[in-house]
C-alpha cells in the first residue's frame, strides 16, 4: 500500500473515530492536537516510549513525553513517526496530560497504519499514524502523556 493510500485511509478514519468520542461538554473548550513519534516492542507485555508536542487553538503549546504499557496476546516491534492525535472535551492544555485507557487489535508488517481512540474521563484522544515494523495481537493497557 502506498504512503498516499495509508494517509488517505487515516484521514478518512480520523473524523469517524472522533465522532465516536464523547462531545465536548462545556463552552470555552479548546481544540488541541498532538504530534508525536513513538517506538516500542511487545512479547505478551507491550511497551513503547516517545515524545511529542501538544498545540491548542488558543495558542498554547506543550512538549510532552509519551509512554504506553499493557498486556495481552501481542508480539512485535514498531515505530510511528509523525503521528497525529486530536483531543476532544478539553477545557485547557493541562487537561490533555494524564493516563488514557487503551485497547487495540493490530496486525502489520514493514509499513503499517494505525488509528485508535482512547479516553481519560471526559477527555478523548483519537490517534492516527503510519510506521514501520511488524506486530500482531490484541493489547490492553494505558497511554500516558506527561510534560517534558
Amino acid at each position: 500500500m502506498s504512503t498516499l493510500s495509508r494517509q488517505t485511509i487515516l484521514c478518512a478514519a480520523l473524523p469517524f473515530l472522533i465522532a465516536l468520542a464523547p462531545a465536548a461538554q462545556a463552552a470555552g473548550n479548546v481544540d488541541c492536537k498532538l504530534r508525536f513519534n513513538l517506538e516500542g516492542w511487545s512479547a505478551f507485555y507491550k511497551t513503547a516510549k516517545g515524545t511529542g508536542t501538544i498545540t491548542c487553538d488558543d495558542g498554547s503549546s506543550l512538549p510532552v513525553s509519551i509512554s504506553a504499557k499493557g498486556g495481552g496476546i501481542t508480539f512485535g516491534k514498531s515505530k510511528i513517526e509523525n503521528g497525529v492525535g486530536e483531543f476532544s472535551g478539553v477545557p485547557s492544555i493541562r487537561e490533555t496530560l494524564g493516563t488514557y485507557a487503551a485497547a487495540e487489535a493490530h496486525a502489520g508488517a514493514v509499513k503499517s497504519s494505525k488509528a485508535q481512540v482512547m479516553t481519560k474521563g471526559e477527555v478523548s484522544l483519537a490517534l492516527a499514524g503510519t510506521g514501520q515494523g511488524w506486530d500482531l495481537g490484541v493489547a490492553f493497557g494505558n497511554f500516558v502523556i506527561e510534560p517534558r
